[in-house]
């Protein structure tokens, strides 16, 4: 509802309503002053309680919670006034909500255990074998390199020996190949493991049972 003619007041919890009566000069503001709602319900309010605005209207400090618990006075169709009290009808209304409530705690422990696994695991050796392998054969000419007969390195070995001339001898022959074998050596390492201890706190109680999960 609008109202254009007569000022505008304005309660709380957005009551509206219209001033109906002009209000009394300052000697009177104990006067009543007449207020239609938008509801069309007509009352009677103290004139001290009215605080004009700057665009005109007027704020009351009540609201319609305030207006069924006070005393007002009613418009009387016959021209008079009478004194009502208005009686508030209520209603319980239910209103669910939800909240956090704590009902445990789980206290989480992770311990670490070594122990010790041995591993056969198959290792490649080399060795090497030397063999003398005698010639004493007389040499002309420059000392031969080293060479190879398949897998076996030959290194000549040559010394001087006096005779009527003198002259190189091939002594001997070194003769040397490499020899694979497979071998088995246990290692020893160092293997740890993890297991988990679960333990649930009542909020009621101090020492916590304990679970323990191991991994």
């Amino acid at each position: 509802m609008e109202f254009k003619n007569d000022p505008t007041v304005i309660g709380k919890e957005g009551l509206r309503g219209r001033l109906l009566s002009s209000l009394p000069d300052e000697n009177s503001r104990h006067q009543s002053v007449l207020i239609e709602l938008e509801n069309g319900q007509q009352v009677q309010v103290p004139a001290q309680m009215l605080v004009r605005q700057a665009d005109g209207s007027y704020s009351l400090p009540l609201g319609p919670a305030e207006l069924e618990r006070e005393p007002v006075r009613r418009a009387d169709p016959s021209g008079g006034q009478e004194s009502a009290l208005v009686i508030p009808v209520v209603e319980e209304e239910l209103v669910v909500d939800k909240r956090r409530v704590e009902t445990g705690r789980t206290r989480i422990t992770k311990r670490i255990h070594e122990h010790e696994e041995v591993i056969e695991e198959p290792l490649l050796q080399e060795e090497v074998m030397i063999e003398h392998v005698p010639i004493h054969k007389a040499w002309e000419g420059p000392a031969p390199p080293p060479r190879y007969e398949g897998d076996t390195l030959v290194i000549p070995l040559l010394e001087e020996m006096l005779v009527v001339e003198k002259r190189l001898m091939l002594k001997e022959e070194l003769h040397i190949r490499r020899v694979q074998k497979t071998v088995q050596e246990p290692q020893r390492v160092v293997l740890r493991s993890e297991d988990v201890t679960v333990e649930r706190v009542e909020p009621s109680q101090e020492t916590p049972a304990a679970d323990t999960v191991r991994s």
